[in-house]
């Protein structure tokens, strides 16, 4: 029985699956917002909002080293850069607009499908 197991696994192992939500976090913290699956943006939609949640705690260093962790900062020196402002953009930008906010920061909108396989997008 799968009680309590609320991970989608999106056809991936372990490895493969983290790396490609934390990509998809920091694209859609860059951004503000992405084009993706149904099925992999409700799997990042509890990603980012831990994230902005724990970037509402303050900023703090410890609140810092968690999302430095969860971000997986330790990655090649052309991509730090990038995942450094996504850091800041988070504890700056985001933590002060959904400040008054308990919960909900992120919302799918679904669009058509996409042409090669179908699949339902948003």
């Amino acid at each position: 029985m799968r009680h309590k197991k609320h991970t989608a696994k999106l056809n991936r192992n372990c490895g493969h699956r983290k790396a490609m939500l934390v990509n998809l976090a920091c694209s859609l913290i860059e951004h503000d917002q992405i084009k993706t699956t149904v099925i992999r943006a409700k799997e990042l939609r509890r990603f980012v909002e831990r994230l902005i949640t724990t970037a509402k705690g303050g900023d703090t260093v410890h609140h810092r080293q968690l999302a430095y962790a969860t971000l997986k900062i330790n990655t090649p020196m052309e991509k730090v850069q990038t995942k450094k402002m996504v850091l800041d953009k988070l504890f700056t930008d985001l933590a002060l607009r959904f400040a008054k906010r308990p919960g909900g920061y992120t919302r799918i909108i679904r669009l058509a499908h996409r042409i090669g396989d179908g699949a339902q997008m948003c």
